[in-house]
C-alpha cells in the first residue's frame, strides 16, 4: 500500500511539473512576442523570434495535457457519461481511454524514432537562428509521454476502482454544459 501512494504522489507531481513547465513555456511566447514587438519599435530585428513561439507554443500544448485531463479541461462526452447507466458508463469510459492512451502510445513510439533521426542528421531548423530540432521536438515528446502516462493512469483506476481520477470542475463544466 505504501508503494501504491508514493506512485500516486509521484505521477501528480509529474503531471503538476508539466502543468507548471507549460506555464513557463507560455509566458516565454509572451516574452518572445514582446521583444519581438519592442524590436520593431525600436528598427531592430529579432531572428528566429517567431520560431522560438512556436516551439514554446507545442511545448505548452504538450506539456499541458495530462495536467489539464486530470483537471476535467478536455473535451469529454460527458453528457453522453452522465445520461448512460452506470455500468454503460464504467464500459465506454474503458473504451475511451483504451483507444486515447494506445493513440498515445502509438504517437510517442514514432515520435521517439521522429526525435532520434533528426538527432542523428543534425536536422536544422531553416530560420536564421538554425536551431537543432531534436530540441523543441523533446520537450513535444516529454509532454506527450506524460499524457500517455496518465492516459493509463485513469485506465488502470476505472479498471481497479470502477471510475477515473479526472476531478470534475463544475465552475468551468457550467459554461459549457
Amino acid at each position: 500500500m505504501a508503494l501504491a501512494r508514493i506512485m500516486r504522489a509521484g505521477l501528480d507531481g509529474l503531471y503538476r511539473l508539466t502543468g507548471a513547465l507549460a506555464g513557463i513555456a507560455l509566458v516565454m511566447i509572451l516574452v518572445l512576442v514582446m521583444g519581438q514587438m519592442a524590436a520593431r519599435w525600436t528598427g531592430e530585428v529579432f531572428p528566429g523570434s517567431a520560431e522560438y513561439a512556436g516551439y514554446a507554443m507545442a511545448a505548452a500544448s504538450f506539456l499541458a495535457f495530462a495536467n489539464a485531463l486530470n483537471h476535467g479541461s478536455h473535451i469529454r462526452v460527458s453528457i453522453l457519461l452522465n445520461a448512460v447507466p452506470e455500468k454503460a458508463r464504467y464500459l465506454l469510459e474503458i473504451w475511451c481511454f483504451v483507444i486515447g492512451a494506445a493513440m498515445m502510445w502509438y504517437f510517442v513510439y514514432y515520435g521517439q524514432k521522429f526525435i532520434y533521426w533528426s538527432w542523428k542528421f543534425g536536422e536544422r531548423s531553416q530560420g536564421q537562428d538554425a536551431v537543432l530540432l531534436w530540441i523543441p521536438q523533446s520537450l513535444m515528446l516529454f509532454g506527450a509521454v506524460v499524457l500517455a502516462i496518465s492516459l493509463t493512469d485513469h485506465l488502470v483506476s476505472v479498471l481497479v476502482h470502477g471510475r477515473s481520477r479526472i476531478v470534475r470542475n463544475l465552475a468551468d463544466q457550467s459554461h459549457a454544459e
